[in-house]
């Protein structure tokens, strides 16, 4: 009996989030898309997800934890603003997932949802194919200083040449991955 409680007070919790998340919506522009993002505000406990750090960082455990395990199909990653205590959230549209990560948003924490079109997974296997073992591909026509995927959905490129690196990368990648791609000047590395 007491097992079939839980499940229904989780239900409802998941339920209501949900019914939140839709109701309350951001004033900022989502990256890429320049939509507004869903954003809902914690209404846990403080102090109802496990682990001593504040608040903040243990929902940021918490949605990172559940985003590349249950919700790695549509999870594209993570950034905090600690100074608005707030968690940016980028996935591919899940109303199952952001009812789960706002349902477990602890008092005074918000969360922002932007939506983007990859996962994380998907990134780094870009990030691979651009940077990995076939990096020597690029001699000759720029040099490849950095290459990391970025949570909003995109890879930062850094390179000594910008304008050739953007044409050669997005041609050889193809159109799909051309709006994934962010390619900038970076300075070579030095000693300090």
């Amino acid at each position: 009996m007491k097992k079939r409680s839980r499940i229904r007070e989780t239900a409802a919790v998941v339920a209501a989030s949900a019914v939140a998340l839709v109701a309350v919506q951001g004033s900022s522009a989502a990256a890429g898309g320049g939509e507004s993002p869903t954003v809902c505000v914690g209404t846990r406990p403080v102090g109802s997800l496990p682990g001593p750090e504040p608040s903040l960082f243990r929902v940021l455990a918490y949605i990172e934890k559940r985003g590349e395990t249950r919700y790695r199909s549509v999870f594209t990653g993570l950034s905090v603003d600690e100074d608005r205590r707030t968690a940016d959230v980028y996935r591919i549209p899940s109303r199952a997932f952001d009812a789960d990560i706002c349902a477990h948003a602890e008092k005074g924490v918000r969360v922002r949802v932007h939506d983007t079109d990859v996962t994380a997974r998907r990134l780094d296997a870009l990030v691979e194919r651009i940077g990995g073992d076939d990096m020597s591909r690029w001699d000759d026509r720029f040099d490849l200083r950095s290459v990391g995927p970025d949570p909003s959905g995109f890879v930062h490129i850094g390179v000594d040449d910008p304008a050739t690196a953007d044409l050669i990368i997005k041609k050889a990648l193809g159109k799909f991955w051309a709006k994934h791609i962010r390619v900038e000047y970076e300075g070579s590395a030095s000693l300090v």
